[in-house]
């Protein structure tokens, strides 16, 4: 008896002791973001940029898993601004979220906004950007999660982790290109370079010394956090005579996996492994684009920065072999090559039981040209204005109120929730020769979302479509990481594609590149309530439509129960 009296005391200790240990290794992290306009010189010209504390990319924020993230966000620009956390769960922190009008209304110019969540159940790299018009072009940086204090990575220590972020650059202000382009109903003006971490690098005139450097240590391993922070663009990566091992995507651990080439798209984040094993020399680091739509004008330049061994002698850098611009295959090969750790730290296998099956096509199409002032036609294919939709549904976002507002205090009209299960027309979604037809071209603008019950499983299929130009999709979701189980080209064909779902190990992402011409299965649990948008992340096609959201249903229980806004949530 006195034995097990015992054991139940150092049982209730022990477990005292545990939980003592994970309330004190949580912290609070806490940033102020000054956002404001500056003048910065790329590319032999002055150009002012909006920016977080003066700098391009913005702050790095580091934390450990189960902190809490406090960041006062003070809008000296003269835009409005929402600031997204991208990939963070918001579990019953949705009001955090910070797409416009989707979650909040926007912080006005001159007001500012604390946005305040704990970081929970994920480990790896994310970002945070603007989620406003085209702002996140320069308001944008890193999100760390670290392992939790006394935890380690399911991989060796490296010696080192630097942060890569992938950029776009115009010599313009990137919210009078959007302006322009929508006005038009054209597609707006590309970028002028890709930058790394700011850097254009050498390729560009002016830019020698705006070259981005990494300085190694032969013989150390070093944890490159490859983010796409770009707008418009889906990028390789490369480093000259250099393996790399990928051990994470959009901070989820993955099997390790070996590759000359790293491909992102907008949104994405890779996390890989580099060991400076080669002789000590300088090799350059590159991003190129992957521009999959055929016959469509993109910026086909090169970014390039230098990694410089400890000791070497001054040299000039050796040169990867760039992947082609429409290299599908090597891109296909690498995202389907990147399967789930399941020893890891908070993998979960794939549901089996799916609740709701959707179908949704995704492309391009026209909308009315709505008759600007003095001109009936606008700057589209046939007189139209270029427009984007899901199930030909075309996202427009409210403006009096935010989605999330309505959907916590019941107020109608904001958004309607019948977004299609399936396409209202089922046609050869791939074949080119729908390009512009004109019985399934045009589209509406609406407000529709997707409503679901609290904890359904849902499985999406995304087929791609021919229509206007056929290209690779980044769709993001908010809120959730979801299981790529598939992914593949042409129509989907349930009865054969079925057979390739990854049930096993599939990988984890909050964004996927729906491949060019074909299609991909998700499947995801949808344990949060709230709104949480899906959109492309391609920043050319979201103000087109690109999107829609989930309004996932309140709980059963208080801990299930979206709680109410923050006092000093900003006001419409």
């Amino acid at each position: 008896m006195g034995h097990q009296v015992l054991l139940f005391v150092c049982t209730i200790i022990s477990l005292l002791l545990a939980s003592c240990s994970s309330l004190v290794s949580a912290e609070v992290v806490e940033h102020s973001f000054h956002v404001q306009n500056r003048t910065i010189t790329r590319l032999c010209r002055r150009q002012v940029i909006t920016a977080v504390n003066g700098s391009l990319p913005g702050p790095t924020i580091r934390v450990n898993e189960g902190d809490t993230l406090v960041v006062h966000v003070f809008n000296l620009s003269p835009y409005n601004l929402t600031i997204h956390w991208h990939g963070i769960f918001q579990l019953l922190s949705g009001w955090a979220d910070g797409p416009e009008f989707a979650t909040q209304c926007p912080i006005r110019p001159g007001h500012s906004y604390t946005y305040k969540f704990k970081v929970t159940g994920q480990e790896g790299t994310l970002w945070w950007h603007a989620h406003v018009s085209w702002l996140r072009a320069t308001v944008h940086g890193a999100l760390i999660i670290r392992p939790k204090k006394g935890h380690s990575y399911p991989f060796p220590k490296p010696y080192r982790e630097v942060p890569i972020l992938l950029g776009e650059w115009w010599n313009a202000n990137v919210v009078d290109v959007e302006n322009e382009g929508l006005a038009s109903g054209a597609a707006p003006n590309n970028s002028d370079a890709y930058t790394i971490n700011g850097w254009p690098g050498d390729l560009y005139p002016c830019s020698v010394n705006q070259t981005y450097k990494l300085k190694v240590k032969h013989g150390k391993t070093y944890l490159l956090r490859i983010i796409n922070a770009a707008l418009n663009n889906q990028l390789f990566f490369k480093i000259a005579n250099h393996k790399m091992k990928v051990v994470a995507v959009d901070a989820a651990y993955t099997d390790p996996y070996i590759t000359d080439v790293v491909v992102t798209g907008p949104g994405q984040t890779t996390d890989v492994l580099l060991t400076a094993d080669q002789a000590p020399s300088s090799y350059y680091m590159t991003a190129n684009p992957y521009a999959s739509a055929a016959g469509v004008p993109f910026d086909n330049t090169t970014t390039r920065g230098i990694i410089v061994y400890e000791g070497a002698l001054p040299s000039t850098p050796i040169m990867p072999i760039l992947p082609a611009f429409n290299d599908t295959p090597t891109a296909h090969k690498f995202f389907t090559n990147i399967t789930g750790l399941v020893t890891g730290p908070f993998w979960n296998p794939p549901p089996r039981k799916v609740d709701e099956h959707m179908f949704i096509t995704i492309g391009l199409g026209l909308t009315a040209c709505g008759g600007r002032p003095g001109n009936a036609t606008c700057a589209g294919p046939n007189g139209q204005r270029l427009a984007a939709s899901m199930n030909n549904a075309s996202f427009q976002f409210p403006d009096k109120i935010s989605m999330l507002e309505a959907f916590f205090y019941n107020i109608d009209g904001i958004y309607t929730t019948d977004f299609p299960d399936k396409p209202h027309l089922k046609f050869d979604y791939t074949n080119p020769n729908n390009s512009m037809n004109p019985a399934i071209i045009m589209t509406k603008k609406s407000t529709k979302v997707k409503k679901i019950k609290f904890n359904t499983t849902v499985e999406i299929v995304f087929q791609n479509t021919a229509l206007i130009g056929i290209e690779n999709h980044p769709i993001h979701l908010h809120g959730f990481n979801f299981y790529v189980l598939a992914q593949g080209f042409g129509n989907y064909n349930p009865a054969v594609d079925r057979k390739k779902f990854n049930l096993v190990n599939p990988q984890e992402r909050n964004t996927i590149g729906v491949p060019v011409g074909g299609w991909a299965v998700i499947r995801f649990r949808a344990n949060n309530p709230g709104v949480w948008l899906m959109h492309c992340h391609l920043d050319v096609h979201l103000p087109w439509g690109l999107a829609t959201a989930f309004v996932v249903e309140n709980g059963p229980t208080p801990s299930t129960r979206l709680p109410p806004p923050p006092p000093d949530l900003p006001k419409c």
